[in-house]
């Protein structure tokens, strides 16, 4: 059984921002893709899942950048998931630059859900297809919950366009982090670059389901929620570097 992967990315152009940086989206892409590429090589992979009506969706993730590489590197994607937690699959990922130095890491929590009524399900079968890794040292604690912060909230809303959703029906994971990068606007987004930032996707967002963006930002930190009606969709919070 395969227990660990690993794939390398060149930075293209489409993967950097106005900076020339890789994307916080772009970043979260390379780990789904991972993910995915791994999942299919332990015969959990999309295809055979939806063979069940069910597919992977991400509840939880965290992720920490020391340095964000550049338009041009090559960075390799280090991944491997670890024993379920009740109904969670937590995955784990090490980004290392070309001369093998760390430059990341990131955790996160998966789960199956059932395609047709799109709830989730227990691990089931799918759990004796994770290989134990209980061997293996984690780079970082399980996604953490997103905190609270006081301060001034800058309101907009939002309703998915096509590009924001994915096979799956939903709003895919990755553009939760262009909604934040663009709430924070430009002028900032020029001057910082996020450190940290923790993603809890509490329930998917649909097609035409309208959004009300929350963001609040004090001193280096921020917290961007998303409700639909009444109910949290999501939230994202972390911390900013200055990049002066």
């Amino acid at each position: 059984m395969m227990k660990t992967y690993e794939e390398s990315v060149k930075l293209l152009s489409k993967d950097c921002d106005l900076k020339g940086t890789w994307r916080l989206s772009a970043v979260l892409e390379s780990m789904q893709e991972a993910a995915g590429s791994h999942s299919f090589l332990l015969g959990c992979g999309r295809e055979e899942l939806l063979k069940k009506d069910m597919v992977w969706v991400l509840s939880r993730s965290e992720l920490h950048m020391s340095r964000y590489p550049r338009i041009g590197e090559t960075v390799t994607v280090h991944t491997f998931p670890m024993p379920t937690r009740i109904c969670f699959f937590p995955r784990y990922y090490i980004f290392t630059d070309e001369h093998g130095e760390m430059v990341g890491k990131a955790g996160t929590l998966w789960l199956l859900l059932d395609i047709r009524t799109r709830k989730m399900l227990p691990p089931g079968d799918i759990a004796r297809l994770i290989p134990d890794n209980r061997d293996l040292s984690v780079p970082m604690n399980l996604p953490a919950t997103v905190g609270n912060l006081q301060g001034e909230e800058f309101v907009s809303e939002y309703t998915p366009l096509y590009t924001d959703l994915d096979v799956n029906g939903h709003v895919n994971n990755t553009r939760y982090a262009d909604w934040l990068c663009n709430t924070l606007g430009i002028q900032l987004m020029s001057s910082c670059e996020p450190e940290s930032v923790i993603f809890n996707y509490n329930h998917e967002i649909l097609p035409d389901q309208r959004v009300i963006l929350r963001r609040i930002l004090r001193d280096q930190q921020y917290r961007l929620v998303g409700t639909v009606g009444d109910s949290v969709a999501f939230e994202i919070g972390g911390k900013l570097r200055s990049l002066t």
